[in-house]
């Protein structure tokens, strides 16, 4: 599949539209990068474009632009072109300004690289309080700057090159991801290829459940050494469940623990090693996941990441849970900012900075979200526009992710599953045991889906597997592990090295995966 581009100059001149271009060899001479200076219309203004690294092999024309009324972005287009444009999504509430000569390892491979802040500064509005009273703008970072920034620069690369992309490509994770998605979903055909890794597709009930897990830890706090201490317990119970005793969980929904009946708790004497009633009863709320009107509402947090990952950030060396659930080094962990403001300047219809947390009715206010849901959720599982649009997506996912809740990705990818059965041809989806949120983790701490994706796109080659790694600070690879397709899972031949990716096979799961 390739990009569709209208050409200004073929529509004026013969009242042609958009057409399906065949790339077409580069001119002798790419469009100079000073003349993007003059690019100004109704709709997107060149502010800044400079040649950079000129004269070595690492030469790129950097553009930055807006598109009206405040959607800043940045593209990076290199001399040495590859005839590929890949697109980055952002994090959190976005807002991540373009910065001109970042490093960036894709830029100098030769692919068009691009980015937006999706509408706003986050320096000057933090988390959301750029939506405060602010439809247009909840737009602009729900969807239409990712949107527009794609045929902006798409049209960029054929006024520099003199010829479309051959291939368009999505790479993000976290809000990155659940733009990936949103685009398959409302834009299917701009992009030929998507990573959405650890998506925030159901991005309202992500922030119920924030709110959830923070009250039941403000009324009852639990710390991190208690939690490290409980995953300890969790571990003992589970790892082998899988047949293997390597200090993973490679699905949490099969491990049977309950911190109410399978951890000591504590008599007259409060100790690190056991549970008090009430830090067993937030426990209980935070495994058990949201209750509205007396039935289950938004899934727990899945088992696995109370222990802490000796390779990450000090936050998460004690335990998975650090930053995100509990964080005693600020005035709110992250789960409880994130949520508190969404529900200020997001979720309802009137806007209220002045929202505590203990305001949220858990068996009313989830449906009062209508509006917001339809605008900012990624969940519609009909895929079959970007199906038919020649599309291919992967999604990859922490099993121990404690920012954005791994059931998220499995519950839509069945959902996906059950609107169009063959939906692996084009769409497939990898858990990954350990990790955290994005990267970081026990076991798998980085995976890299793109140059597979890539295979998958250009060449039909279906990802059967992903290969993950254990990287250690200074970038030495210390394991390898097979990230299978959902719902398969890695399973030792029993010979090899149990730290090579070599000596593990992708299986059915022993069991059905269940919600």
């Amino acid at each position: 599949m390739y990009s569709r581009v209208c050409v200004a100059l073929a529509v004026a001149a013969f009242g042609l539209g958009c057409q399906e271009r065949q790339p077409s060899p580069p001119p002798a001479e790419p469009h100079a990068c000073a003349d993007f200076l003059s690019r100004t219309d109704f709709d997107v203004s060149v502010m800044d474009a400079e040649l950079m690294n000129a004269g070595t092999e690492a030469e790129y024309c950097w553009v930055d632009a807006m598109i009206r009324p405040n959607i800043r972005f940045g593209a990076s287009l290199p001399a040495n072109w590859n005839g590929r444009f890949v697109m980055r999504g952002g994090g959190g509430y976005a807002g991540q300004q373009p910065v001109k000569g970042r490093d960036d390892p894709l830029r100098d491979q030769g692919h068009v690289t691009a980015s937006t802040d999706t509408g706003h500064d986050a320096a000057r509005f933090p988390l959301a309080t750029f939506a405060y009273n602010n439809r247009d703008g909840e737009i602009d970072y729900a969807y239409r700057a990712v949107h527009l920034t794609a045929v902006a620069v798409k049209e960029l690369i054929v006024e520099h090159y003199g010829r479309p992309a051959e291939y368009d490509y999505w790479l993000g994770c976290s809000t990155g991801g659940r733009q990936g998605l949103m685009s398959a979903q409302r834009f299917p055909e701009d992009f030929d290829g998507i990573v959405a890794g650890a998506p925030v597709l159901d991005f309202t009930n992500t922030q119920i459940g924030g709110v959830w897990f923070s009250r039941a830890l403000r009324e009852n706090p639990v710390s991190l050494e208690k939690i490290a201490r409980v995953g300890e317990a969790i571990y003992a119970a589970c790892d082998h469940v899988d047949g293997l005793e390597d200090g993973l969980i490679d699905d949490p929904r099969r491990c049977a623990f309950d911190p109410r009946t399978d951890y000591p708790r504590c008599g007259a004497e409060d100790r690190v090693d056991c549970l008090t009633d009430g830090e067993s009863t937030a426990l209980a709320k935070i495994y058990g996941g949201v209750v509205s009107r007396g039935e289950p509402y938004f899934p727990g947090q899945p088992f696995g990441a109370e222990l802490g990952d000796s390779l990450g950030s000090p936050a998460a060396r004690t335990s998975g849970w650090g930053r995100w659930f509990v964080d005693p080094g600020a005035d709110a962990p992250l789960l409880e900012r994130f949520g508190v403001t969404f529900m200020r300047y997001m979720a309802f219809e009137r806007d209220d900075p002045d929202w505590q947390l203990e305001q949220f009715d858990f068996d009313e206010d989830p449906y009062r979200m209508d509006a917001i849901r339809r605008i900012l959720d990624a969940t519609d599982p009909d895929l079959t526009r970007f199906r038919d649009a020649g599309g291919r997506m992967i999604t990859y996912h922490g099993w121990s992710d404690t920012a954005l809740n791994p059931l998220m990705a499995v519950n839509y990818y069945e959902d996906v599953l059950a609107e169009t059965p063959e939906a692996a041809d084009f769409y497939r989806l990898f858990m990954v045991p350990g990790m955290f949120h994005c990267a970081g983790g026990r076991g798998i701490n980085r995976v890299d889906a793109f140059p597979d994706l890539v295979a998958w796109v250009e060449t039909g080659e279906v990802p059967d597997r992903l290969v993950g790694e254990r990287v250690d600070r200074d970038g030495e690879v210390l394991m390898t592990r097979p990230v299978c397709p959902y719902p398969e899972v890695a399973r030792y031949d029993g010979t090899g090295d149990v730290e090579q990716a070599a000596s593990f096979a992708c299986r059915p799961p022993e069991a059905p995966a269940s919600r």
